[in-house]
């Protein structure tokens, strides 16, 4: 993204479809970092990372957790009734 080569990287396919030039591709990928995130959203991908439980609808929700056999959402606090 800065311009500096190194032989240890090998650039994306996406990346590289930034642009046909370097220049092109430098700008295009800088722009897709130009917005803030708002912190609610932030913290709900911080509490999901942390208690490793997904991030996304009860759709996507049961998908994952079929895939993996396992509970993949927050639970709730407290004793089970």
């Amino acid at each position: 993204m800065q311009g500096e080569e190194n032989s240890l990287l090998t650039p994306h396919f996406m990346y590289e479809n930034l642009g046909e030039t370097v220049d092109q591709r430098q700008r295009n990928y800088r722009v897709l970092f130009n917005h803030e995130l708002k912190p609610k959203f932030i913290d709900g991908v911080r509490k999901a990372t942390n208690g490793s439980y997904v991030l996304g609808d009860g759709r996507f929700a049961e998908q994952i957790s079929k895939a993996l056999k396992r509970c993949v959402i927050r639970g709730k606090a407290g004793r089970r009734a």
